[in-house]
């Protein structure tokens, strides 16, 4: 019954922007499952729920995964807006940003944790990218350029 309870909660928020744990204990009860609010409490501890704030300006509950997905799509359109170019040097991809946007454009480079990327370190309007392996420049860059688009 907990599975149950637990996939339906899931279906449920995905589907519906659900802001309270009494809001959820009554959709799972209009569904046919009988819970309390303590039940509902630990089932979003279980869970491991969040809550994110919507396009709206309100809150929902979210999982992680979910709520990391929607930040790493406002990191690309972030990067993709910023960034005026991208050209190499050995190992390191030199990237230049608008002005005061490098650090942005480098929070969103971190949040791909792509293994070929060693680390950033941004300044106000250019970010070093080390490459782990100088073979690997070409394609990075080529994933820097599609995040563009």
């Amino acid at each position: 019954m907990k599975s149950k309870r637990h996939a339906m909660i899931l279906k449920l928020i995905a589907s519906e922007n659900i802001e309270t744990q009494e809001e959820l204990a009554r959709m799972l009860s209009s569904q046919g499952f009988d819970v309390t609010q303590a039940t509902v409490s630990r089932d979003i501890k279980e869970l491991r729920l969040i809550k994110v704030l919507t396009g709206e300006g309100r809150y929902k509950y979210a999982t992680v995964e979910r709520a990391e997905s929607d930040m790493q799509e406002r990191f690309i359109n972030l990067f993709s807006n910023c960034v005026i170019s991208i050209t190499s040097a050995g190992n390191i991809i030199v990237i230049k940003t608008m002005a005061g946007s490098a650090a942005v454009a480098a929070e969103a480079i971190d949040s791909m944790k792509w293994n070929e990327i060693a680390g950033s370190i941004a300044g106000d309007n250019t970010i070093f990218v080390a490459v782990r392996d100088g073979k690997s420049i070409a394609e990075v860059i080529k994933k820097f350029q599609k995040m563009m688009r």
